[in-house]
């Protein structure tokens, strides 16, 4: 068997999370698998894993959208089938905040705010804290529970966030998180 491909599971597939995503790939290193974009997820697991295994290098960034869907969507689908495939190990997962409310959460260890602050609390699409601690609402985490992986981190909306995480800015918020899964997950020391 071959080396398990190690990937970073994103909750979002517009255009701006494409972008950000692009961008953070060419700051860290890694490869954004721009082919798993989509509103919704139009790729199966099946399909997606194959791409993974092809990416030119580690970290591999993977997009998962339902574009509002509720209860187990496409991107979902697509998502539960990639992170339990036996070739993939998952470092962590960025959670994406919609503005599902009370419909769809998931908890998060961790959260980023707008300005790049860590909080216990869960943030809202714009980024601002929420008043919940470990929990975030969105449109594609309703089966990250169901998921064991070593951490979940919590941001408003990827690329976004009145205008804090353009990707003309360098995705700040999404470079921040990318790299605290990355550490935390002890990617660098299995280089």
């Amino acid at each position: 068997m071959n080396e398990a491909r190690r990937i970073i599971l994103i909750t979002d597939g517009d255009d701006y999370a494409r972008k950000a995503l692009e961008i953070t790939a060419k700051q860290i290193g890694g490869t954004c698998l721009s082919l798993s974009h989509g509103n919704p997820t139009n790729l199966t697991g099946p399909q997606l894993v194959k791409l993974i295994k092809k990416a030119e290098k580690d970290p591999v960034f993977v997009m998962f959208d339902d574009s509002g869907i509720i209860g187990e969507g496409p991107g979902e689908k697509a998502m539960l089938y990639v992170a339990n495939h036996p070739e993939i190990e998952v470092l962590g997962v960025i959670a994406v905040a919609s503005r599902t409310r009370k419909e769809e959460w998931t908890r998060v260890d961790v959260s980023i705010d707008r300005d790049g602050v860590l909080t216990a609390n869960g943030v809202d699409k714009y980024g601002i804290q929420e008043l919940e601690p470990g929990r975030l609402y969105g449109d594609t985490v309703y089966s990250l529970d169901q998921l064991k992986v070593p951490l979940i981190v919590g941001i408003g909306d990827i690329g976004k966030m009145a205008g804090k995480d353009h990707f003309e800015k360098g995705s700040p918020i999404t470079k921040q998180a990318v790299e605290l899964i990355l550490e935390r997950s002890g990617y660098y020391d299995n280089k």
